[in-house]
Protein backbone atom coordinates (compact mmCIF):
# COMPACT_ATOMS: atom_id res chain seq x y z
CA UNK A 1 0.00 0.00 0.00
CA UNK A 2 2.97 2.20 0.51
CA UNK A 3 3.84 2.15 -2.49
CA UNK A 4 0.91 2.77 -4.43
CA UNK A 5 0.51 5.89 -1.96
CA UNK A 6 3.94 7.46 -3.28
CA UNK A 7 3.13 6.55 -6.28
CA UNK A 8 0.17 8.81 -6.26
CA UNK A 9 1.77 11.44 -4.47
CA UNK A 10 4.52 11.57 -7.11
CA UNK A 11 1.94 11.17 -10.29
CA UNK A 12 -0.20 13.41 -8.46
CA UNK A 13 3.04 16.61 -8.25
CA UNK A 14 4.53 15.19 -11.68
CA UNK A 15 1.16 15.62 -13.78
CA UNK A 16 0.17 18.63 -12.19
CA UNK A 17 3.62 20.73 -13.40
CA UNK A 18 3.66 19.21 -16.52
CA UNK A 19 -0.24 20.58 -17.07
CA UNK A 20 1.12 24.04 -15.08
CA UNK A 21 4.69 24.25 -17.71
CA UNK A 22 2.41 23.21 -20.94
CA UNK A 23 0.04 26.12 -20.65
CA UNK A 24 2.73 28.68 -18.91
CA UNK A 25 4.58 27.98 -22.34
CA UNK A 26 1.16 28.14 -24.06
CA UNK A 27 0.56 31.58 -22.47
CA UNK A 28 4.17 32.99 -23.14
CA UNK A 29 4.78 31.68 -26.30
CA UNK A 30 1.53 32.16 -28.64
CA UNK A 31 1.21 35.96 -27.95
CA UNK A 32 4.49 36.26 -29.93
CA UNK A 33 3.39 34.28 -32.71
CA UNK A 34 2.11 36.31 -35.93
CA UNK A 35 -0.95 34.03 -36.64
CA UNK A 36 -4.09 34.49 -36.54
CA UNK A 37 -6.46 34.23 -33.17
CA UNK A 38 -8.09 31.01 -34.79
CA UNK A 39 -4.82 29.17 -35.10
CA UNK A 40 -3.72 30.12 -32.07
CA UNK A 41 -6.61 28.48 -30.22
CA UNK A 42 -5.29 25.20 -32.64
CA UNK A 43 -1.97 25.65 -30.80
CA UNK A 44 -3.73 25.87 -27.71
CA UNK A 45 -5.98 22.52 -27.69
CA UNK A 46 -3.08 20.66 -29.36
CA UNK A 47 -0.68 21.98 -26.47
CA UNK A 48 -3.08 21.05 -23.87
CA UNK A 49 -3.76 17.32 -26.04
CA UNK A 50 0.00 16.66 -25.89
CA UNK A 51 -0.14 17.62 -22.15
CA UNK A 52 -2.50 15.62 -21.09
CA UNK A 53 -1.48 12.26 -23.40
CA UNK A 54 1.77 12.54 -21.56
CA UNK A 55 0.05 12.34 -18.32
CA UNK A 56 -1.66 9.74 -19.16
CA UNK A 57 1.49 7.86 -20.61
CA UNK A 58 2.70 8.58 -16.81
CA UNK A 59 -0.22 7.04 -15.05
CA UNK A 60 -0.22 4.17 -17.26
CA UNK A 61 3.16 3.69 -17.25
CA UNK A 62 2.61 3.23 -13.27
CA UNK A 63 0.25 1.06 -13.29
CA UNK A 64 2.34 -1.18 -15.57
CA UNK A 65 5.34 -0.92 -13.48
CA UNK A 66 3.79 -1.45 -10.28
CA UNK A 67 1.55 -4.22 -11.54
CA UNK A 68 5.02 -5.97 -13.46
CA UNK A 69 7.61 -4.83 -11.10
CA UNK A 70 6.59 -4.38 -7.70
CA UNK A 71 3.34 -7.13 -7.57
CA UNK A 72 1.12 -4.51 -6.10
CA UNK A 73 -1.91 -5.51 -8.48
CA UNK A 74 -3.25 -6.38 -11.07
CA UNK A 75 -4.52 -5.40 -14.57
CA UNK A 76 -7.54 -6.72 -15.99
CA UNK A 77 -7.54 -10.70 -17.22
CA UNK A 78 -4.43 -12.87 -15.44
CA UNK A 79 -1.78 -13.05 -17.69
CA UNK A 80 0.22 -11.58 -19.62
CA UNK A 81 -0.03 -7.90 -18.77
CA UNK A 82 0.46 -5.55 -22.21
CA UNK A 83 1.21 -2.11 -21.85
CA UNK A 84 -1.22 -1.04 -24.21
CA UNK A 85 -3.91 -2.43 -21.11
CA UNK A 86 -2.35 0.16 -18.98
CA UNK A 87 -2.64 2.83 -21.43
CA UNK A 88 -6.47 2.04 -22.34
CA UNK A 89 -7.18 1.87 -18.48
CA UNK A 90 -5.33 4.97 -18.00
CA UNK A 91 -6.95 7.04 -20.76
CA UNK A 92 -10.53 5.57 -19.97
CA UNK A 93 -10.03 6.21 -16.13
CA UNK A 94 -8.07 9.94 -16.40
CA UNK A 95 -11.44 11.16 -18.56
CA UNK A 96 -13.49 9.81 -15.70
CA UNK A 97 -15.14 7.43 -18.96
CA UNK A 98 -15.01 4.44 -17.40
CA UNK A 99 -16.37 1.64 -19.55
CA UNK A 100 -15.58 -1.15 -16.77
CA UNK A 101 -14.20 -3.78 -19.15
CA UNK A 102 -10.67 -3.87 -17.42
CA UNK A 103 -10.71 -3.61 -13.86
CA UNK A 104 -7.55 -2.89 -11.22
CA UNK A 105 -6.87 -5.35 -8.59
CA UNK A 106 -4.99 -5.17 -5.28
CA UNK A 107 -3.65 -1.03 -4.50
CA UNK A 108 -3.71 -0.28 -8.21
CA UNK A 109 -7.44 0.65 -6.72
CA UNK A 110 -5.98 3.29 -5.17
CA UNK A 111 -4.26 4.81 -8.14
CA UNK A 112 -7.35 4.40 -10.12
CA UNK A 113 -9.17 7.01 -7.77
CA UNK A 114 -6.88 9.28 -7.84
CA UNK A 115 -6.28 9.59 -11.61
CA UNK A 116 -9.74 9.84 -12.51
CA UNK A 117 -9.71 12.97 -9.81
CA UNK A 118 -6.77 14.29 -11.19
CA UNK A 119 -8.16 13.83 -14.48
CA UNK A 120 -11.34 15.76 -14.07
CA UNK A 121 -9.35 18.54 -11.82
CA UNK A 122 -6.38 19.05 -15.27
CA UNK A 123 -9.25 18.69 -17.74
CA UNK A 124 -11.22 21.27 -16.07
CA UNK A 125 -8.10 23.52 -15.98
CA UNK A 126 -7.83 23.37 -19.64
CA UNK A 127 -11.24 24.13 -20.34
CA UNK A 128 -10.84 27.44 -18.20
CA UNK A 129 -7.70 28.15 -19.80
CA UNK A 130 -9.25 27.38 -23.35
CA UNK A 131 -12.21 29.82 -22.32
CA UNK A 132 -9.84 32.23 -20.98
CA UNK A 133 -7.57 32.53 -24.46
CA UNK A 134 -10.72 32.27 -26.63
CA UNK A 135 -11.58 35.92 -24.67
CA UNK A 136 -7.99 36.92 -24.80
CA UNK A 137 -7.24 36.14 -28.91
CA UNK A 138 -10.39 36.95 -30.02
CA UNK A 139 -10.61 40.15 -28.30
CA UNK A 140 -7.95 42.06 -30.47
CA UNK A 141 -10.78 42.50 -32.33
CA UNK A 142 -8.97 40.85 -34.97
CA UNK A 143 -10.83 37.78 -37.49
CA UNK A 144 -12.44 35.77 -34.71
Amino acid sequence: MEIAAVTCLFLLVATTFIHYEVLRLLTALLPALRVQPRLQLVFVIFGAFAAHFTEILLYGGAYYLLATAFGVGSMGEPGHLPFTRCLYFSAETYTTLGYGDVLPHGDLRLLAGLEALNGMLLIGWTASYTYLSMERFWGRGRDA
